[in-house]
């Protein structure tokens, strides 16, 4: 960017002129159930979509939003409880495959949503705006409120970001389950993103020999989403100083994450998410935290190859038919040498881990499953109140 073009970008940022500034955005009705929402998304990912294999019905049916309802729940009463999950920045309901299913055995009622600008093309996200995905976050929460009796939130990265801010306004938020959330990142020149979001439509601009996304996410997000993931990051940051949280939350992270300030994270759950039930689950050696409501467990599990876990590995279970130990999705772009991203992709053994990691005898795709899945649920449900009065300090987890 030219010094003018980027003294420009700050005297508009100034001025509130910036993409994702204005109120004055078109509005439409809010969806009257969630049946009726998830068919019109529907209908909208499979008119827009840019499909990337011969299977369009499966990319539809990952990139639509999902219901999962509890096993035992009375014809025309009200469920028990209930939680919306909302995925991340460039990522789509699929994100919540085993997460969903899981939480309706323990007696939610459960369902995801699709952010406005996601699960069809990456360019679609150029003119997004956080507010756009707030108001989808509470619409939807309205409607769990008509449905269900207590209602949580989840949310994974971006997407637990839009989730707490609206349980830190909202009193009849019952608690949070987020995963890898976005409340700080790692990138020191993440702030720069809205400004340059005007003048520098991709920070990595679309390469045919790239893939842009596959089927369940995009891998190319223009700069306006980086610009309005910022939003959502400083907003819930501010909220948390106002105020604390202070129902019972589950705050899930890997030590290695190559996308967050994980320790920064971390101190704020201790800081700041006071209830005595809440619960940090931290995959990594100890955060050195004096807070004994931080579970640890190693991330280091070479019986799985494992060197390390990732952002997005707290999600999935080894059981994921394209995330999974043996899934179809195997991530080789993951910030190796050439040489090693080659053998990755000819299908040669491969070690796991986050982004960016290098040994000089193995080759490492991106980790993409978590082998204490079972356990991380396990704790999340009793901390929301689904699998009765226990222990939550003492559980054994073995992957």
């Amino acid at each position: 960017m030219k010094p003018r073009h980027l003294i420009l970008a700050l005297t508009l940022s100034l001025v509130g002129l910036l993409p994702g500034c204005s109120s004055e955005r078109a509005t439409v009705a809010p969806p009257t159930s969630f049946d009726a929402y998830r068919e019109a998304t529907r209908d909208l990912v499979a008119a827009t979509r840019s499909f990337q294999s011969a299977d369009q019905a499966a990319e539809i049916g990952y990139n639509t939003p999902q219901e999962w309802r509890p096993a035992i729940q009375p014809a025309g009463m009200k469920a028990e409880r209930g939680i919306l999950l909302v995925h991340g920045l460039g990522d789509s309901p699929f994100s919540f495959s085993d997460v969903g299913p899981r939480l309706a055995r323990q007696g939610f009622l459960v369902r995801s949503l699709l952010l406005p600008g996601h699960g069809t093309d990456p360019a679609h996200l150029i003119d997004v705006s956080a507010d756009d995905w707030r108001r989808v976050v509470a619409e939807q929460t309205t409607l769990l409120k008509r449905d269900a009796g207590a209602v949580y939130l989840g949310g994974f990265s971006t997407g637990a970001n839009l989730v707490t801010a609206l349980a830190l306004a909202d009193p009849d938020i019952d608690g949070l389950l987020l995963f890898s959330p976005g409340f700080r990142s790692d990138e020191g020149y993440e702030w720069m993103a809205p400004l340059l979001a005007p003048f520098v439509t991709w920070l990595r601009e679309p390469d045919v020999a790239r893939p842009q996304q596959n089927p369940v996410r995009y891998l190319n997000v223009p700069t306006n989403g980086f610009g309005q993931f910022h939003r959502t990051s400083s907003e819930i940051r501010n909220a948390l100083d106002a105020q604390p949280f202070d129902r019972p939350a589950t705050i899930i992270l890997a030590e290695n994450d190559s996308v967050l300030d994980v320790k920064e994270i971390a101190a704020t759950f201790a800081q700041r998410f006071t209830h005595p039930d809440s619960r940090l689950i931290w995959y990594g050696s100890n955060p050195l935290l004096d807070d004994d409501r931080i579970l640890v467990r190693p991330d280091y599990l070479p019986e799985y190859r494992i060197s390390q876990f990732s952002h997005m590995s707290v999600l999935f279970s080894p059981g994921n038919p394209l995330y999974g130990r043996d899934g179809s999705l195997r991530f080789c772009q993951n910030g190796q040498n050439p040489d090693f991203h080659a053998r990755c992709m000819r299908g040669e053994e491969v070690w796991f881990s986050d982004w960016g990691f290098e040994m000089p005898d193995r080759v490492h795709a991106r980790l993409t499953f978590n082998p204490y899945f079972d356990w991380q649920m396990q704790v999340a449900g009793a901390v929301l109140g689904a699998e009765g009065p226990r222990p939550l300090n003492d559980q054994a987890a073995t992957p």
